[in-house]
């Protein structure tokens, strides 16, 4: 017998491959009352895709504070939820958190079914020491963007960052000037697709591939901490 769905279900989602899914996972949006999308439109190619009809809405980073108190009277009157976002566990480097920490406060139940993330393949093939690391996800695009890289130099456990393509290249060249060109670095794209790649060797060569290469996809990269 099955425990009780609790009031939100995290569900990871393929980051690329749309078999990258636990069988977990399809008994919960099976049974789920609605399932909270961060794209309505992409979630419906994959629940297609496994034949999963499900009641879909909307929740994403420009209405998930308006969302809020609607969802959380639904959840109280005994609806199930699942969360999802457009790839990888929701919650990193997606919406996510605002939700659980209003549920949790509100003494509602929530659990994160295990699944797909991207930093984990990435930072496994890097060849880079992966017993302790920090996951900075997007680092900021402006305000604080070089502090925090002051802090990252001095950072002696592997870094893991995700960055979009169109600023791929200038991130690069940031980590060179604050890192220094000799420091090891593994840069994973497209993970799961028929495109993945990754390209290992020093922040200077690795820069120098994607010169030559434009980048394209989503990017994971992995760098070398500082030697203690």
């Amino acid at each position: 017998m099955s425990r009780p769905l609790p009031s939100l279900t995290l569900v990871p989602t393929p980051i690329g491959n749309l078999d990258d899914i636990t069988l977990r996972a399809f008994t919960v949006l099976r049974e789920v009352d609605f399932v909270l999308a961060e794209d309505t439109r992409h979630a419906g190619i994959l629940l297609k895709h496994h034949q999963i009809t499900v009641n879909l809405k909307s929740f994403h980073s420009f209405n998930e504070h308006k969302a809020l108190a609607g969802i959380v009277d639904q959840m109280k009157n005994g609806q199930k939820f699942a969360l999802i976002s457009d790839a990888g566990t929701p919650g990193i480097s997606d919406p996510g958190f605002l939700l659980v920490r209003a549920l949790l406060e509100e003494g509602l139940s929530v659990e994160c079914l295990p699944g797909a993330t991207a930093f984990v393949p990435a930072l496994v093939v890097s060849g880079l020491p992966c017993d302790k690391f920090v996951f900075e996800g997007f680092l900021p695009h402006k305000k604080g963007r070089q502090t925090r890289l002051l802090e990252l130099k001095e950072e002696t456990r592997t870094l893991v960052l995700y960055e979009s393509p169109f600023r791929v290249l200038k991130t690069l060249e940031q980590l060179i000037a604050h890192l220094g060109p000799d420091r090891k670095a593994s840069v994973s794209r497209e993970i799961s697709k028929l495109f993945e790649e990754t390209i290992r060797g020093t922040l200077e060569e690795v820069k120098a591939h994607f010169e030559e290469h434009p980048p394209k996809g989503e990017f994971v990269m992995v760098i070398a901490g500082k030697s203690e």
